[in-house]
């Protein structure tokens, strides 16, 4: 039996959007792809989004990542993929309550962090040293989400996703903030995830104690990162909900920024010196070095997919070393912690010396 595909997509989509809120992004409404596809009969837009980002191999890779904790000792510490799990789980919460789009929410959430390198805040850290060392802008991990999913995927395709997924990742960290609702979620539920799943692994880590904490604003928010979490979730919930945006309360807002200032200032510091962040950024320093002399070594895909060979021949020797930075920065940042590890002692430690 054949099935009418566009009109059920349309009623699917009608049906969907009806019990939205006024202020949220309708399915039917998006600004659309960048090449133009049929509809699915069963699936919604965004719902298409969200798969293509999970089956995809930089998600799958987002488990052998570093989210703080570098080769932990121990089975329970978060990991980017963790991380991104919790803030999907978050963020739909908050979507739900709100009556926005949660399938476009989820799939925001989903892609926000697949272009994070190797070893956390230290391996971001040392790439974006690299880089300005070497007169480029740096290194922006959203930035590089976007163009996994715009370029780096499905053998140099992208995903194909819309403008509104496309944009909420983007601009989930930064100066601008997201054009949609949904992408503001996402924004400020990153935020909500990493401050509490980061101090939740610091305790575990005895890097600190409870009592390190800003006080003031644990006994607003709550003493463990469960309740801290629902506090944040029904404050942004409610704020939202009277100003038509997606806003904290202001004692609220304050007191989170108060945690995040502590993990930058005493947490993220203290975990780069007991995991070595000098190590990580003289490994991915030298890897980068030595795919700058060696672009052979590098993997086919990468020049299909936005490196030297997926533009008209460089005409200058500007144009080819701009071109050879961009694949070697897409391939480090790719890769995962133990994959890093492995290419650093295949290049530079002799088979002689291995046991």
């Amino acid at each position: 039996m054949k099935r009418e595909r566009p009109g059920r997509v349309s009623l699917a989509a009608g049906t969907y959007d009806a019990g939205l809120s006024p202020f949220a992004q309708r399915s039917g409404e998006s600004r659309g792809r960048a090449r133009k596809e049929d509809p699915c009969s069963i699936r919604l837009p965004y719902q298409r989004d969200r798969d293509r980002i999970v089956h995809s191999k930089a998600f799958r890779r987002l488990k052998h990542k570093t989210q703080v904790f570098i080769a932990p000792e121990g089975d329970h510490y978060r990991t980017r993929l963790t991380h991104t799990l919790e803030v999907s789980g978050i963020a739909r919460a908050v979507a739900r309550a709100l009556r926005l789009n949660e399938d476009l929410t989820e799939a925001i959430a989903m892609g926000h962090d697949l272009g994070h390198t190797p070893f956390g805040h230290a391996g971001e850290e040392a790439l974006d040293g690299v880089l300005r060392g070497m007169g480029y802008p740096g290194f922006r991990h959203n930035e590089q989400s976007l163009r996994v999913v715009d370029v780096l995927e499905n053998e140099g395709r992208g995903l194909n996703l819309t403008w509104e997924v496309r944009n909420g990742i983007a601009h989930h960290t930064g100066d601008d903030r997201p054009f949609t609702l949904e992408g503001r979620v996402v924004r400020v539920c990153d935020r909500v995830a990493y401050i509490n799943h980061d101090i939740d692994d610091a305790l575990r880590a005895r890097l600190i104690h409870p009592y390190d904490l800003p006080q003031e604003a644990v006994a607003l928010l709550g003493v463990t990162g469960s309740d801290r979490i629902d506090t944040l979730a029904h404050d942004l919930v409610d704020a939202s909900d009277a100003a038509g945006d997606i806003v904290q309360s202001p004692e609220i807002g304050t007191a989170m920024d108060d945690l995040r200032t502590f993990l930058f200032r005493t947490v993220y510091a203290r975990s780069l010196e007991v995991s070595g962040g000098g190590t990580i950024q003289e490994l991915l320093g030298h890897l980068f070095r030595h795919f700058m002399e060696h672009p052979e070594q590098l993997p086919e895909g990468l020049f299909r997919a936005g490196g030297l060979a997926a533009a008209p021949a460089p005409s200058t020797a500007l144009d080819e070393r701009a071109d050879r930075v961009r694949a070697v920065t897409d391939h480090i940042a790719g890769m995962t912690d133990r994959y890093a590890e492995q290419v650093y002692f295949d290049v530079f430690l002799p088979r002689s010396w291995r046991r």
